[in-house]
């Protein structure tokens, strides 16, 4: 419950949520989270930009009575999602004369998730700016970098720009602004493999954007802000746009060590090809570490044994996941083991194929590997090698 100043008349005054592990009761938040909500003072008029999650709606509340803001004249929605708007209705409560401010997209979900009335929701359009008071908001319609609603909205004289979703990052920290690249650069990597990644088609088109702003700070929903936006934008504009690495990463699951043994050949193969490895026990592992391995990674491959008659459900989870967040690798495959039959490869192939991918031969062996399949193990990882020779 604590107020801190972003720049003149612009106050962060959202919520740290230290403890929180889970998000959406999927993603890993192993550093915990921040909801970020803003106010900002014009001569004139005074706007939020955001609320935040529900389960933090009295330390927001708290520091709206620190701040003193008796009148509140807009509440700013850039995305419908909860953690962004879930006291909402709340604000609304308390301050009767205000009116939220968001885009036509944005508008229809706030009336399906809280029953908004329509009458106090002004839609704003695309380059529309909305006068303080000497201090002018700009909206910019972003749709896909994130939902279909999401917006930015900026301050035109303090070259502030509030991006919501996009450039944030899980971190719980006691630091208003980034002061610490390499921490921000894992936990921002994190938050883009496991959230953003999926829109990465789009996000190119919105970095030139917020370059063409001349932004000098930049105040995303989630984690610290930035007062050198060239760092974010930069990682983003690699992770999103560059080329994938000379990297192969494996996701694996054994039951009785067979397919382990297969993994272990096959690591090995690949790094006497020179590709680098990244392996993933799925047992164990955390999925956003899965993730983020597979944000710049060239290849996948799913290893697992057979149960009844297809994949291990861990492995059908990482598949799953997998191609559910795009990431932009170029070739795909399955090793894995069976005992007396089954669908694995074909179970596995289909649920990847939306990446896209080029899918390599597959290593599927009754029982035990033996000469005859850890020749072709160490042949697949010579296929890899040319074919990340052949993308270069």
């Amino acid at each position: 419950m604590v107020v801190r100043k972003v720049t003149d008349g612009i106050s962060w005054i959202g919520a740290i949520d230290w403890d929180r592990r889970l998000f959406d009761a999927l993603v890993p938040t192993p550093k915990g989270t921040s909801y970020n909500a803003y106010l900002v003072r014009g001569a004139e008029k005074t706007a939020l930009i955001d609320t935040v999650d529900e389960e933090m709606e009295m330390e927001m509340v708290t520091n709206l009575m620190t701040e003193k803001v008796n009148t509140l004249d807009y509440v700013i929605i850039n995305h419908a999602e909860q953690d962004h708007s879930g006291c909402l209705p709340l604000i609304l409560d308390l301050y009767p004369g205000s009116m939220v401010v968001t885009n036509a997209k944005c508008r229809e979900l706030l009336i399906e998730f809280f029953g908004i009335e329509d009458c106090r929701i002004m839609v704003i359009e695309d380059q529309q700016t909305l006068d303080l008071g000497g201090k002018t908001l700009r909206f910019h319609l972003t749709p896909w970098v994130h939902w279909p609603d999401t917006m930015l909205t900026q301050v035109i004289e303090d070259k502030v720009l509030f991006t919501g979703d996009f450039l944030g990052s899980h971190l719980a920290t006691s630091d208003l602004f980034i002061h610490d690249p390499e921490r921000l650069y894992e936990s921002a990597k994190r938050y883009y493999a496991e959230i953003m990644m999926p829109f990465a088609g789009s996000i190119g088109g919105y970095l030139d954007l917020i370059e063409g702003l001349g932004i000098s700070i930049i105040a995303p929903s989630h984690g610290p802000l930035y007062d050198d936006p060239s760092l974010i934008l930069g990682y983003y504009r690699e992770w999103a746009t560059g080329a994938p690495k000379n990297t192969a990463v494996i996701a694996y699951v054994t039951m009785h060590g067979s397919t382990k043994k297969m993994v272990d050949i096959l690591s090995n193969a690949l790094v006497a090809e020179e590709v680098h490895v990244e392996r993933f026990d799925l047992t164990q592992s955390d999925t956003g570490l899965l993730a983020m391995a597979l944000v710049e990674a060239q290849t996948i491959i799913i290893a697992t044994p057979t149960v009844l008659f297809g994949a291990h459900p861990l492995a059908v989870h990482a598949a799953y996941l997998t191609a559910a967040i795009k990431p932009k690798a170029k070739y795909a495959t399955v090793i894995g083991s069976f005992g007396w039959g089954g669908k694995t490869v074909k179970q596995i192939s289909d649920m990847i194929a939306p990446l896209k991918c080029e899918i390599l031969d597959p290593v599927y062996v009754k029982g035990q590997a033996v000469e005859k399949d850890i020749t072709a193990l160490k042949q697949l990882a010579r296929t890899i090698r040319e074919k990340h020779a052949e993308s270069s």
